[in-house]
């Protein structure tokens, strides 16, 4: 067995360091001493270690030394046949896999409610997609995750289909039946890709869904940042035994960086080796730290956060209690206005508000302290909110921002007939390839219903678009992009940073 102690990355960094060697190479700052207001800001251990590549060092493009020593300690590590360091982010991981599954023309099948990578790996490289319906969860306001049934049907009308990629989890820890979704693909001589951004825990913990590469996956994306304890931009991708990893280094060599952040790739080195070690024990407490504040916020009335009593064995095969989602619609509040709220009065950064949900990011790094911070302050909102209903404009629960009659700031009628196009199967007119780079013009969004997408336009985070190149877009679009504005969701994607514009097909 692999020895997950070692380190190899860090351990040549700091035999780099000890043997003081005169820099006449990049990067320009020279190890800090050519900037000193930068090595106040970051420190001089950072930029000492924020080299280029060298023989002592390796080289991420063609590793043959530390860096292929760590690949094959994560490999290891996470039950693959083969891992490969990123420092792009798990969005070039995600690349990587549809670049190596599928070429233009050809078609790959995947739920709607991916994040943007994936398609705008689809725009790159031509290829062409095939929507699995994406059931929704009415009362959640959530989209769910592929049926075995539903994904065989599609099969069966594109059996000239390439591969087939999945969520595990969802952002919400919705998972699929990873196991039944792999049999269905390599029975049809399709690859499956999982998108496991949010599930870098599924490795190491017990009593939680199981990780794609070991239910039968042949390619995994994973976000070892998110919930691993590595830094912003670092990822792994995961290769099973049928994967020729060789050709997959020339894809990921296609887009990734000649310069790749020693720093990013020391955290990936550390941080694995501290999951291999210690992982079992951290996602226990995770899971402990979640499941009571589950339970805490359920008690203080309104807010519903949900787990694993919406299994129902097909759209919802399992679900992550790690992830703590709560759907906000009984107290009359929109997602996002929670998440402002929290944000500018209580000091709380969540991961993101939705139409009808928050997402808070339990992780590696939180303590029971903080979680008790969390409880008390949507107890607290709550209560307010409870208290103003029954006040007079201009009361103190006004005065605080935080709505006084929540119900009338924002109906769950009202959010219950716009929330669901997020996530409403779409209207496919064309590639995304073709229709990204097809001539368009520039409409006010009022005016687009009807016309064909050249661009995307989605909430981030999560980053799944509301509509993508190619797609019809409906009045049902047009209103939710208008509703998600009026509360304030971070809109991104159009080529009008002010999202009052699309570019659409020109007709």
């Amino acid at each position: 067995m692999p020895n997950q102690n070692r380190t190899p990355i860090r351990n040549a960094l700091e035999e780099l360091e000890e043997n003081r060697i005169i820099p006449f190479d990049v990067p320009g700052h020279k190890r800090g001493k050519g900037n000193s207001n930068l090595r106040e800001f970051l420190g001089k251990k950072c930029l000492s270690i924020d080299v280029n590549s060298m023989k002592p060092l390796d080289n991420l493009c063609h590793p043959v030394s530390v860096i292929k020593e760590s690949e094959e300690l994560a490999a290891a590590a996470f039950g693959a046949a083969y891992a490969f360091l990123l420092v792009g982010g798990t969005t070039s991981a995600v690349q990587a896999m549809v670049f190596y599954a599928v070429k233009r023309g050809e078609k790959i099948i995947l739920p709607r409610n991916v994040h943007r990578s994936v398609l705008n790996a689809l725009v790159l490289c031509g290829a062409v997609p095939v929507y699995i319906p994406c059931r929704t969860c009415e009362k959640l306001g959530i989209g769910l995750g592929s049926s075995v049934g539903e994904v065989e049907r599609i099969i069966r009308q594109n059996p000239d289909a390439k591969a087939i990629l999945i969520n595990n989890p969802t952002y919400y820890g919705i998972c699929s039946d990873v196991a039944g979704i792999a049999k269905l693909a390599h029975d049809n001589g399709m690859l499956l890709l999982a998108d496991e951004a949010h599930g870098t825990h599924f490795y190491f913990a017990e009593n939680l869904p199981r990780a794609a590469i070991a239910a039968g996956a042949d390619l995994s994306a994973v976000s070892m940042h998110k919930s691993g304890g590595s830094l912003t931009q670092s990822s792994f991708l995961l290769c099973g035994e049928n994967v020729n990893s060789s050709y997959m280094r020339q894809v990921i060599n296609l887009t990734q960086t000649t310069s790749a952040s020693y720093i990013l790739m020391a955290s990936l080195d550390i941080a694995r080796s501290n999951l291999a070690l210690r992982g079992k024990k951290i996602f226990a407490e995770v899971l402990e730290l979640t499941e009571y504040a589950r339970s805490e916020i359920n008690k203080s009335g309104g807010w519903y956060a949900f787990s694993d009593e919406i299994i129902d064995g097909d759209t919802v095969f399992d679900f992550d209690k790690t992830k703590l989602a709560v759907n906000t619609l009984g107290t009359g509040l929109a997602g996002i206005e929670v998440y402002d709220i929290l944000r500018d009065k209580y000091e709380i950064q969540i991961e993101f508000g939705d139409i009808a949900n928050i997402l808070a990011y339990v992780s590696i790094g939180d303590n029971f302290k903080n979680i008790e911070m969390l409880i008390s302050a949507l107890a607290d909102i709550r209560r307010r909110g409870a208290q103003g209903a029954q006040q007079t404009p201009g009361a103190n629960a006004q005065d605080d921002n935080i709505p006084s009659k929540p119900e009338q700031t924002t109906p769950a009628s009202d959010a219950g007939q716009v929330r669901m196009a997020e996530y409403i199967s779409p209207i496919v007119r064309l590639a995304p390839q073709d229709a990204f780079y097809a001539a368009k013009k520039s409409l006010p969004i009022e005016e687009c219903a009807g016309k064909i997408c050249a661009e995307f336009v989605m909430c981030y985070p999560p980053g799944i678009p509301i509509v993508a190149p190619g797609e019809e877009i409906t009045p049902e679009i047009v209103q939710y992009i208008i509703y998600a504005k009026e509360k304030g969701c971070s809109l991104t994607g159009p080529e009008d940073m002010r999202v009052e514009r699309i570019n659409v097909i020109e007709s």
